[in-house]
């Protein structure tokens, strides 16, 4: 796991997780070419640009809609399994699942692992199975509806990145440091079965190699495998903003805007700038305990312990300034109650 002392330091380099991706964006705001980049990147927002359907784009879950600028928020950033080769963005499963909380008084970030597998109710289609299913059956809005509904805090934006994104933003970064913890074969972004072969060890990962260490759960749980891609992900926040970055601006733009989707406008990411520069901004990973197991229709599931479905609920509700959720009440009990 990331110690406190290893993401403190990467939070001094001034930007992080999956959003070490989009916030790429934001660098660019204050180099040279700024004006330039600006204009890009304000133009690969606007092509990236996808609503989520909802009134007023605002959470059920608040009461109002939010500013980054003036108000704690979250973001969902969702990893999917899809490329040109297999054309289906929108009906394909999410591979990853990440819920950070932002707080602006404290300078805080919380971020939350979800396992692919864990077994909750979509609201979509009115049955339980794995949360990994929902952005199959109805994109970032099922996937919102269905981690609001498990969690019962707001989710104010979303990401989604595909494979060919995370590929060519870690590529054009000229690969990431991790120690690979073990050996293991896996299928690359294009399904080339073990294709990709890796060493236990400390080494420069390369895009496909990158993704194949954030893909991989065949010697260890899901929940190992979610803490391996906040490792990741954070080993890409640090190389993104290395100094050599700078020169890397334009590429890591193009990367990102040709696969990603995403409700923020520019207006808005460009307000997580604040935490960017704030010299004592802390990263702290959240991760929700639970155990494997097979169930009566033959599939694996993740069942989430119910005290740490309670226990990540109330931190990140907190973490975000929000009353703590009446368990004992009606609406709290029923399943599909925001729906």
């Amino acid at each position: 796991m990331i110690s406190q002392k290893r993401l403190r330091n990467l939070s001094k380099k001034k930007l992080f997780l999956y959003g070490g991706i989009v916030f790429i964006f934001l660098i660019g705001i204050g180099v040279g070419y700024a004006v330039y980049l600006v204009d890009r990147t304000a133009g690969t927002v606007a092509d990236s640009h996808e609503e989520v359907g909802r009134d007023n784009e605002t959470s059920p879950l608040r009461e109002g809609h939010v500013d980054p600028v003036e108000d704690n928020v979250s973001v969902l950033f969702i990893g999917v399994d899809s490329s040109e080769q297999r054309d289906n963005e929108e009906e394909s499963r999410s591979d990853a699942l990440l819920l950070a909380t932002f707080n602006k008084d404290d300078s805080t970030v919380k971020l939350l692992s979800i396992p692919r597998d864990s077994y909750v109710y979509i609201p979509e289609v009115a049955y339980q199975t794995k949360i990994n299913h929902a952005h199959a059956f109805g994109g970032p809005e099922a996937t919102i509806e269905t981690v609001e509904n498990f969690l019962q805090v707001p989710v104010d934006y979303f990401v989604r990145i595909n494979f060919e994104g995370f590929v060519e933003v870690v590529d054009t970064l000229d690969g990431i440091k991790h120690d690979v913890p073990y050996e293991f074969t896996e299928s690359d972004s294009n399904d080339d079965k073990d294709s990709i072969h890796l060493y236990p060890g400390k080494q420069n990962l390369n895009g496909e190699e990158a993704l194949a260490m954030a893909r991989t759960r065949k010697h260890d749980s899901d929940v190992e495998r979610g803490k391996r891609q906040q490792e990741i992900l954070a080993a890409i926040a640090s190389k993104a903003t290395s100094p050599s970055a700078v020169f890397k601006l334009d590429e890591l733009i193009t990367a990102v805007g040709s696969n990603m989707a995403t409700n923020m406008k520019f207006n808005e990411i460009r307000s997580f700038l604040s935490y960017g520069l704030d010299e004592e901004v802390a990263i702290e990973t959240v991760n929700l305990d639970g155990e494997g197991s097979y169930m009566n229709d033959g599939g694996w599931y993740y069942q989430v312990e119910e005290d740490s479905r309670a226990k990540t609920q109330t931190e990140l509700r907190e973490h975000l300034d929000l009353p703590e959720v009446d368990h004992n009440s009606d609406f709290a009990e029923d399943e599909d109650a925001f729906y």
